[in-house]
């Protein structure tokens, strides 16, 4: 929101500086972004008198002029290439060193065709204050010399840039923005029209207006325009607009473009209501305000046709759609320079409606950014009356008689608001009385005596909603900056812990990845519908997790797996020659529509060479490319450094569909609680995704991990560290092919729990020595005794133990 500070005070009495306004603005939330001050801008180019002019001796078209600045030094030499340019004439001057705002430079001391110039006379255009580049700035015989030219003109208007919350409609005026000032103490708030003089309480119709208006919508949706005004002004003469109108509009940006467009946007602007005039002469018959049906279209007043559907509200006439409602007239019924007679129209229009047309549109205007944050309702009929009187003031003409469809809803919100809530909810005790008046100024209404009081917000406030919304309103005008910081009551201080365990393990898995050699990526939530199917999305699920627009037609659906992504990206680093990558993503995935099936993944890829001891081309690297045991250690060692107990954790071989059935395996606790899965990609997944292998990946889900138990169990014993040495046995069982290591080693720890701290399985033997159809499996077992050091007959007892235990679980035969 721009504005500028003589505009600000034809609405707010005050003496205030430019510096005082600006820093009470972000004092009160309507934070100041940058201010436009030409004062401060133009602040070194002075009044001078040309003494002499003559002609430059080496150019036709050039001036040499000696020049008095009035700073009591010799006049200096300028060669100066402008028309006017004469003995004895006054002018604006920069020395060097000046920046020249209409050129972007920064003038010097130079030599133009032989000649030394000191410095330049200026045009309007060169001090950016009009078009005029004609000449040199023509100052009349009494301007003082040496002064300062823009303190001399006076006419020097600083701009004014806010960020406007989207909960302050009542601030995209200037009057709003002066009302919230006078709240704060730094003026009055004055009660002027848009041209200064007193606000008119209604324009007396000449003669009935000749066109009506019907709000054509059912009773369920009659909040898509709840009033409609209507007004013709015959006999104006639409020209230029007003120079000081002109001034504002183009110190905000906006073009000026007639009388009768240019009085809407500064309505627009000045009191936050957006109109439109229509050519009376080109709208046939009457007014329907009205849905829009599908395939109409519009040529509209920025010279594009849009296509409407029956979503979006339109102003429409016997030739058809004549205005998008609320956002942009259309170029059949715009005003030119041939109009004479004017339909002023001002309608409240539903924000929801404005929002979702425009954002279809694409369409971005003053009149769309007021309208989706609501306007005052209250206003629709006095802003009518206030553009026709403005209208008739400049260009002329006779009213009609008001055409009002539709009512002014009513809010009859009431607060109770306990004055209390003040210290209660801040901490900042301000007295009742002082609350009173800051409301009071700032347009509630507040009745009642006492503690508690009832509060009617005003009609420009469709924010405020309840007693905090009061407590902010008299807070930010009394000033954050008094609000003083306390510590909590020691009672109340919060000791518990910060990050949840899920973000803790989010944040731990992408540490222990990282640490494995991985490089994270970070890949897009939706896939292709294809993917989807591949990588475990069932076909009925498929229309609840697609997504009605989506940025691309292969960004169709959202993500059942992290793996799609990563695979993709492996392969696109493969094609400009980084075959062998390691990639890991955290993030979250979608099983479904439901309240928790979204899930949060860690998933890894290692392709080619990518081993976790390095890249494999180097000859410290172990050969070979990746297999399903890298991603069984990737994955070991991600649970491991997440604190999960491997006790209870059982590996099952095979695997999801898109992984290879022999190489891959499914990490559970127990049957219904699977975690997650490991091992080689399927090798027709990677045909129908048209990427090259050799490739394994890994995905768990975080939040399936179940969390540790706070008390010692089975699973998870107390932490005891033992003053015994600990000792190893080694033990080479035969047994089938069928038969897993898995349940060896389990069968192996349960053989006694409180002496067996660990088993591993460190070799794996299949050949001569051993029967067709068995294999010999080798296992270290440690020993940590606990009370005292074990005797040999007690260590033979555990081995027998162990012995038995494995023989009866799984059938094996101790290797002799």
């Amino acid at each position: 929101m721009k504005f500028t500070l003589s505009w600000l005070k034809d609405h707010l009495d005050t003496d205030a500086s430019l510096d005082a306004i600006t820093e009470t603005l972000t004092k009160i939330g309507l934070e100041v972004e940058g201010v436009d001050d030409p004062a401060a801008k133009l602040r070194g180019f002075t009044i001078a008198h040309v003494i002499e002019a003559k002609q430059h001796p080496n150019a036709d078209r050039l001036r040499v002029c000696m020049v008095d600045t009035g700073n009591g030094e010799p006049p200096l030499q300028v060669v100066c290439g402008a028309p006017n340019a004469r003995t004895g004439m006054k002018s604006v001057f920069s020395p060097p060193g000046t920046y020249i705002p209409g050129k972007d430079i920064t003038i010097g001391k130079g030599v133009i065709r032989g000649v030394e110039s000191a410095g330049m006379l200026c045009s309007a255009a060169e001090l950016q204050l009009s078009e005029d580049h004609d000449g040199i700035i023509d100052l009349p015989e009494d301007a003082p010399l040496g002064v300062s030219y823009i303190d001399w003109l006076g006419t020097a208007d600083p701009v004014i840039e806010i960020n406007l919350t989207p909960n302050r409609p009542d601030c995209t005026s200037v009057h709003g923005i002066a009302r919230d000032l006078a709240a704060a103490g730094l003026g009055k708030l004055k009660a002027s029209a848009v041209i200064g003089s007193v606000e008119p309480k209604g324009i007396k119709g000449e003669f009935p207006c000749p066109v009506q208006v019907k709000l054509d919508f059912t009773e369920n949706h009659k909040n898509l325009c709840p009033s409609f005004t209507l007004r013709l002004v015959k006999g104006v003469k639409n020209g230029p607009s007003p120079a000081w109108m002109q001034q504002r509009l183009k110190a905000i940006g906006l073009r000026p473009i007639s009388a009768l467009v240019d009085i809407t946007n500064y309505m627009t602007f000045d009191r936050g209501r957006p109109l439109h005039v229509f050519d009376a002469d080109k709208v046939k018959g009457n007014l329907v305000v009205r849905r829009a049906s599908n395939g109409e279209t519009v040529l509209a007043l920025d010279g594009r046709s849009y296509a409407l559907d029956e979503a979006m509200v339109v102003i429409a006439d016997d030739n058809g759609v004549e205005s998008i409602a609320g956002i942009m007239g259309g170029e059949a019924s715009g005003c030119d320079e041939n109009t004479v007679n004017v339909l002023i129209e001002s309608a409240l229009w539903d924000p929801l409606n404005i929002a979702q047309t425009g954002r279809k549109l694409g369409i971005i205007t003053d009149a769309r950014y007021r309208f989706e944050r609501g306007v005052d309702p209250a206003f629709n009929i006095p802003g009518c009356e206030m553009a026709t009187k403005v209208v008739i003031d400049i260009c002329g003409g006779t009213p009609s008689s008001l055409v009002i469809e539709g009512e002014i809803p009513e809010d009859s919100k009431v607060i109770d608001f306990p004055w209390s809530e003040t210290k209660r909810l801040t901490g900042l005790g301000v007295h009742p009385v002082e609350q009173k008046i800051i409301l009071q100024t700032l347009g509630f209404h507040v009745s009642g005596t006492g503690d508690k009081v009832k509060v009617a917000p005003p009609s420009w406030r469709p924010d405020v909603e309840g007693k905090a919304d009061l407590v902010e309103e008299v807070i930010r005008i009394i000033g954050l900056e008094k609000v003083t910081p306390e510590p909590l009551p020691a009672q109340k201080s919060v000791n518990g812990p910060v990050l949840t365990l899920l973000q803790k393990r989010t944040r731990a898995a992408k540490r222990l990845l990282a640490a494995r050699g991985m490089m994270e990526a970070v890949t897009w939530t939706f896939i292709s519908e294809k993917q989807a199917l591949l990588f475990g999305r069932s076909a009925a699920m498929l229309p609840a997790l697609k997504l009605s627009n989506p940025i691309a037609a292969d960004l169709s659906d959202m993500r059942p797996s992290l793996l799609p992504g990563l695979l993709m990206a492996a392969q696109r680093n493969a094609d400009r020659g980084m075959g062998d990558v390691a990639l890991f993503e955290v993030g979250q995935i979608f099983r479904g529509d439901g309240e928790n099936d979204q899930k949060i993944a860690a998933a890894a890829i290692r392709r080619g060479t990518a081993r976790a001891q390095g890249t494999g081309r180097h000859w410290s690297d172990s050969a070979g490319t990746v297999d399903v045991f890298d991603a069984k250690a990737d994955v070991m060692a991600l649970l491991a450094g997440l604190g999960v107990s491997m006790a209870g954790l059982q590996v099952v071989s095979g695997g999801p569909a898109w992984l290879h059935p022999g190489r891959s395996g499914i990490l559970q606790f127990g049957p219904q609680n699977p975690i997650g899965c490991f091992g080689e990609l399927h090798p027709r997944i990677l045909k129908e995704l048209d990427i090259k292998g050799p490739l394994v990946a890994v995905e768990i889900l975080l939040d399936a991990i179940p969390a540790p138990k706070m008390r010692p169990t089975k699973m998870k014993p107390k932490l005891e560290m033992s003053e015994f040495q600990a000792l190893t046995r080694d033990f080479a069982f035969v047994v089938d092919q069928s038969v897993k290591a898995d349940d060896l080693i389990r069968a192996a720890r349960a053989s006694d729990k409180a002496m067996v701290s660990d088993v591993s399985l460190f070799d794996v033997y299949e050949g001569k020595g051993v029967e067709p159809g068995k294999k010999s499996l080798a296992i270290e077992v440690t020993l940590q005794p606990k009370e005292k050091t074990l005797t040999d007959a007690e260590i033979d007892a555990i081995a027998q133990k162990l012995i038995t235990e494995v023989t009866k679980k799984t059938g094996a035969v101790l290797r002799g």
